[in-house]
């Protein structure tokens, strides 16, 4: 499977970035991973701001390969997509995908399922991906 096989299959659309797209992007990360380690908000919170900074590092991967993800299943494709556009291993797409089945649950079921540990985790896989894009 291929980038290319996703664009085929209708999983992402063709996009042209440009450099202040990609600074836009930097400059949310950068935000978001200040804000999660505010101590005064949840753990739910500051979990939900690291997984965007971490997403948003997806986003600038796949778009200066040259893409978006398509509307449906957008997340999950943006993590996925880091298999192509950095090489990234089994094991941190795992856990990425592991993290926004969790962050689902804590923002539209349950409040209060991610536990401080959870959130430095996410924090630190943020922190990674923004080194390696």
């Amino acid at each position: 499977m291929t980038l290319e096989n996703w664009l085929r299959n209708g999983w992402l659309v063709e996009h042209q970035t440009t450099k202040k797209e990609i600074t836009d992007l930097f400059h949310i990360i950068e935000r978001d991973l200040k804000d999660c380690a505010i101590p005064k908000l949840s753990s739910d919170r500051r979990f939900n701001i690291a997984y965007n900074a971490a997403l948003q590092c997806a986003k600038a991967a796949l778009a200066v390969a040259g893409y978006r993800p398509a509307r449906e299943s957008h997340h999950y494709r943006l993590i996925h997509s880091l298999e192509f556009t950095i090489q990234a291993d089994n094991r941190l797409i795992i856990q990425f995908d592991m993290f926004r089945k969790k962050r689902n649950i804590s923002d539209y079921m349950r409040a209060g399922e991610i536990t401080d540990i959870e959130v430095e985790e996410m924090r630190a896989l943020a922190k990674n991906l923004r080194l390696m894009v």
